[in-house]
């Protein structure tokens, strides 16, 4: 995954996680004032009926303002025109919540005119504990400018509240898990990154080196192969092509493993120049024939100069790869068939071999990097499966688009579509 990938996932990624966190925070807070509006309102309720129903028992009159006031989030206090029964209070206070829904704890105590004294009513519990399991507050605040009052206390007001946001927690329990995930995976992701840098900087110094010794094997094999004794001796003259042979293939392979860490790090330029295929083609496919013992490469160009524009080196080397990969997948005699055709706005260039072919599961993969089509227990074909990934990749890097239709033990054709350039 390129570097520039990785920063813009990791930006989106921390964005989206702020936004995530502004949006629940957000809803959190505003589902709480909401709740929390529906629970004063709810209590406000309560308290006028019970206000009501007292000053309906004792025949007085209400007064017309302040009559319920909220000291604070979960503390009342209700003022009457009248002396009040605590009893009656009590049984009051539970029949009207009964009514509204309101299954909470709640304490209450009564203003004593005589004493001057705020006295504790009782603490009433929606759950049947005993008397000493009650969590009883002795010590509820007097308010100074009242005279007939009671006050209502909710201990229990906040977890009452959670009680009825469960989804929400769920929601948002969910959220912070899905942003840990998150967090985990870009670690996992950037560690993986680390380590496949380390490995391409350990395989392209690595290749790097076998190129000194590859090089100075090359110059000792060209002097063996030249010396006029060595000439005379078939075996040894044998065994000094042997040498070049493998050191040049050697040395292939080096190059495609040099090239595909170039392509991966993004260095390879593009040095594109205006050339006839017909042309290049041909030059190609006459240093490829040199290879081939048995069987022919044919090519039918076009019956006038075709020009592109393209890297030379990189369209030699696609070329090469795909008439490599025909000769080495065909049976004894291989007929590799490349054909130019010549279309409006685009032009198509064909390698048709007469291989093993390749089944339709194996050519979605064909192109991914040492994607190897298996053989069973036969390794007669060498390469590390960088071939095609290299092809594919340069392709790419061209705006040309690469195609495969292929038959089990039919053959293949491999079509690059290369667009037309204007000369205007």
């Amino acid at each position: 995954m390129p570097n520039i990938l990785i920063r813009r996932l990791i930006v989106l990624g921390g964005l989206s996680i702020i936004g995530i966190l502004f949006i629940q925070s957000y809803w959190l807070v505003k589902t709480w004032d909401i709740k929390d509006k529906e629970f004063d309102q709810t209590v406000n309720i309560v308290l006028r009926n019970v206000a009501q129903r007292m000053s309906k028992f004792s025949n007085t009159v209400l007064p017309k303002s302040g009559l319920i006031q909220r000291k604070s989030s979960n503390y009342y206090a209700v003022n009457i025109n009248s002396t009040i029964d605590a009893g009656i209070l009590e049984q009051y206070l539970r029949q009207e919540m009964a009514k509204q829904s309101l299954s909470t704890d709640f304490e209450y105590a009564v203003y004593d005119c005589v004493s001057g004294e705020l006295v504790y009513g009782n603490y009433c519990s929606t759950e049947n504990l005993s008397v000493n399991e009650l969590k009883k507050n002795v010590k509820l605040p007097k308010l100074n400018d009242l005279v007939y009052y009671f006050v209502v206390r909710f201990p229990s007001r906040e977890n009452f509240l959670l009680a009825n946001k469960n989804m929400a927690l769920i929601l948002t329990t969910l959220s912070i898990l899905a942003i840990v995930f998150f967090l985990y995976s870009m670690w996992v992701i950037l560690e993986q990154k680390r380590l496949s840098e380390l490995q391409k900087d350990f395989i392209n110094n690595m290749t790097h080196e076998f190129k000194t010794p590859i090089s100075s094997i090359k110059i000792a094999s060209d002097f063996l192969a030249n010396d006029n004794s060595l000439k005379n001796d078939p075996r040894l003259s044998r065994y000094a092509q042997i040498i070049r042979e493998q050191n040049q293939r050697l040395n292939d392979q080096v190059e495609k493993v040099l090239n595909i860490a170039r392509l991966e790090k993004d260095s390879i330029e593009l040095r594109k120049e205006i050339f006839d295929i017909n042309k290049s083609l041909t030059d190609i496919i006459s240093n490829e024939s040199l290879k081939l013992k048995m069987g022919n490469i044919t090519f039918t160009p076009y019956n006038e100069p075709i020009l592109i524009n393209a890297d030379k080196l990189h369209f030699v080397n696609v070329v090469a790869n795909m008439i490599d990969n025909a000769i080495k997948y065909s049976p004894v005699n291989p007929a590799v068939d490349i054909k130019v055709v010549n279309h409006t706005d685009a032009i198509q260039l064909n390698i048709k071999d007469n291989g093993i072919g390749i089944d339709r599961e194996n050519q979605k993969k064909l192109f991914d990097k040492f994607f190897r089509v298996s053989t069973g227990n036969i390794h007669n074909v060498k390469g590390f499966g960088l071939g095609l990934y290299y092809v594919k990749n340069i392709c790419s890097a061209h705006g040309w688009h690469i195609h495969i239709n292929s038959v089990l033990n039919e053959g293949s054709t491999f079509t690059i579509t290369i667009p037309k350039i204007s000369l205007k």
